[in-house]
């Protein structure tokens, strides 16, 4: 095994997750490659006032929250990141297409109705993932 592709956010699912994956890769000798959804047609904010004004792109404050939890969790092993407009499902399984991982490593939420079985995205990802999918029980 060389590469599990791994979804991270600002949640303490997605954190969970993530370390898991991270254990994976240490006793693997596997690079770890954190992925970032967030939602198509990113926004650009004007921030200050007067002379003090600058742009703010939503994928470069993703792509700095990404890189602040990856270094937090991603200690003693390889990775990489990346932020990706789309759903968090469509695009796990899209990046672990065009990197050929190994394995998919995804959280779990109790859900409400038809998803609460695994949740929402570790189902869509179990269902048309290019690889092999872990779940890892985060609840």
């Amino acid at each position: 095994m060389e590469l599990i592709v791994v979804g991270l956010d600002k949640s303490d699912t997605a954190r969970r997750a993530a370390v898991e994956a991270v254990e994976f890769a240490t006793g693997l000798s596997a690079a770890v490659h954190f992925v970032m959804a967030v939602k198509k047609g990113r926004t650009v904010e004007v921030v200050g006032a007067g002379r003090d004004r600058w742009t703010v792109d939503s994928l470069e404050v993703a792509q700095a929250e990404l890189d602040n939890i990856a270094a937090e969790v991603g200690k003693g092993v390889d990775y990489t990141t990346a932020v990706v407009e789309g759903g968090p499902a469509d695009v796990l399984v899209d990046e672990a297409g065009r990197l050929d991982a190994d394995l998919i490593l995804v959280g779990s939420r109790r859900m409400q109705g038809v998803g609460r079985l695994l949740g929402a995205v570790a189902n869509d990802v179990a269902h048309h993932a290019p690889c092999s999918v872990y779940i890892a029980k985060t609840v």
